[in-house]
């Protein structure tokens, strides 16, 4: 699994899941226009993620792995519970999301949990 220090493959992770659950199929250009890369930066990443057995590809399509899927899902977890979170504290939609794309790779767990425990109980997401 990707440490804090693999924030980009958490960022290609989450993009192709995003995709995944709007394109049947999700291409290179796709990932490169979500994240504002290069096509051979989503090459090289998409490389890494195949050596890391997070996703698969067919020459044309990448698809995420079962691990792949899995990991991608908790990372957009906690993107959407710290963006609820700072919304709950007076943030802007767009601020909150920006800024949640920061930190959900470097909260700590504890922290974390703190922040699902509040948005839950102030009737937030749930997960």
């Amino acid at each position: 699994m990707y440490t804090k220090n693999n924030r980009s493959g958490e960022d290609y992770l989450e993009a192709i899941l995003i995709l995944s659950d709007s394109e049947e199929n999700v291409h290179r250009i796709d990932i490169a226009r979500r994240l504002g890369v290069s096509q051979p930066a989503v090459q090289k990443a998409v490389k890494l993620l195949i050596d890391g057995g997070y996703v698969v590809t067919d020459g044309m399509h990448i698809r995420l792995t079962p691990s792949g899927e899995k990991y991608a899902r908790s990372v957009y977890s906690r993107h959407c519970v710290i963006r609820e979170f700072l919304i709950l504290h007076g943030v802007n939609a767009a601020d909150a999301d920006a800024d949640a794309c920061e930190m959900e790779h470097v909260v700590s767990p504890s922290t974390f949990d703190m922040m699902k425990d509040y948005v839950s109980r102030r009737g937030g997401l749930s997960g």
